[in-house]
Formats: C-alpha cells, sequence, structure tokens
C-alpha cells in the first residue's frame, strides 16, 4: 500500500531570540536523536531528519525577547526516542547543552504514570518532550 504524502509534515520554522542558545541547545538534541545540520545561514539554521526538517531563525522582525509555551501558540515539540534508557542517557547529558529540567518533582511520569517522558526547557524558553517509545509487542 502506498503511503500518502499530501499532509504530511514538510517543515517547521520557529523563531528565537538568539542563535547561539539555539545552535546550543536544540541543536545538540536534534543531531543527538538522528537529525542532520541540512541548511545553515547568517540568522539560521535548520535539522533534517528523512524529509522533515525544523528551521530555526533568529528574525530582526523579532518582537520579544524569549519564548512564551504559556502563551498562545507553539507550546512544545514531542519528540519519541527508543526506550526509557535513552530517554535518561538524553535527560542526563542535557543539562550540559542548555536544558532544565521541567516538572522534576513527576519526572519521568509527569505526563502520567503510563507516560515515560521527559520535559526539558532551554534558556530561551522552548519545551521539548522526549517521549520513550516501547517497541515490545502488544498483547
Amino acid at each position: 500500500m502506498k503511503q500518502p504524502t499530501g499532509g504530511t509534515l514538510h517543515h517547521v520554522e520557529i523563531w528565537v531570540p538568539n542563535l547561539d542558545i539555539a545552535t546550543a541547545s536544540l541543536g545538540w538534541l536534534l543531531e543527538a536523536l538522528g537529525y542532520t545540520l541540512f541548511q545553515s545561514w547568517s540568522n539560521g539554521r535548520s535539522w533534517q531528519l528523512g524529509p522533515t526538517y525544523l528551521v530555526f531563525e533568529q528574525s530582526p522582525a523579532l518582537t520579544s525577547d524569549r519564548h512564551e509555551r504559556c502563551r498562545p501558540g507553539l507550546n512544545h515539540l514531542a519528540f519519541q526516542v527508543e526506550g526509557k534508557t535513552t530517554v535518561d542517557a538524553l535527560t542526563s547529558e542535557a543539562a550540559n547543552h542548555g536544558w532544565h529540567l521541567l516538572f522534576g518533582d513527576r519526572h519521568p511520569h509527569a505526563g502520567g504514570e503510563q507516560h515515560y517522558a521527559a520535559y526539558l526547557e532551554n534558556d530561551d524558553g522552548f519545551e521539548i518532550e522526549l517521549v520513550a517509545i516501547d517497541k515490545s509487542p502488544q498483547p
């Protein structure tokens, strides 16, 4: 059966207040997840995995110097990772790349007891969720 191509996500562009912070935190994480640097220009970078890419740009038209995930707009991006061990390893290493654990008192089950994930926020206020995917056969 042929997979549909219409309607699939092509790219996401996110404006960031500081491209250096975005590159250090988001770039590190994306590369750890298997993305590769796709495009690079003076005020932007993009990383690609398969046909989808993520763009981070420091636009001169920005109206704020910090992202507010609780305002209308993007709250967070969630990425599937292979297993709890990978979530734990990335969460541990993330602090070295500008990430801070959110909901630490409920980690790794802040999304519920059946949901193993890490919620991370970088210095510019962007949130990423790393979700452990259990690949074991379901009954």
